[in-house]
């Protein structure tokens, strides 16, 4: 199961904002005819979702340039699935269910440190609280 078959469209964010700068970055090499420089998206299957767990940027850069595909990859690293759950339930609060809504959600890289870095920097705090709270 090393290929995915899946349009950008299908996919579920795990962030809620992009950083303008980091998008200004990625359009600048982006060659929509020519893919053999992206580095796949990562993708787990979270309780059943198809979640990227990494180049929402990229993926917003490929739909601004007309894709519909990019090459994305299984994420087979072991990462914290429980505040990655965290994140795809915020977006879903926020109604972003696909990268493309996204698009809507360009922010200044001053204000991605603070509406996103520091959202996440809470929200980590929140879920190892309560994981230590939980004895199981």
């Amino acid at each position: 199961m090393n290929e995915i078959d899946l349009k950008l469209v299908e996919l579920q964010p795990s962030q809620f904002y992009i950083s303008g700068k980091k998008l200004k970055d990625i359009e600048g090499w982006l060659d929509p005819k020519d893919l053999s420089g992206f580095e796949p998206i990562p993708v787990k299957l979270l309780d059943g979702i198809p979640v990227m767990t990494d180049g929402h940027t990229r993926a917003v850069a490929a739909l601004r340039a007309g894709l519909d595909t990019v090459p994305l990859v299984w994420d087979e690293d072991d990462l914290d699935w429980d505040m990655y759950r965290e994140c795809v339930k915020a977006c879903r609060e926020r109604m972003i269910s696909s990268p493309a809504d996204l698009l809507s959600r360009i922010i200044s890289a001053e204000d991605y440190k603070v509406k996103w870095d520091e959202w996440c920097d809470v929200m980590h705090a929140e879920v190892m609280q309560k994981r230590n709270a939980d004895p199981d």
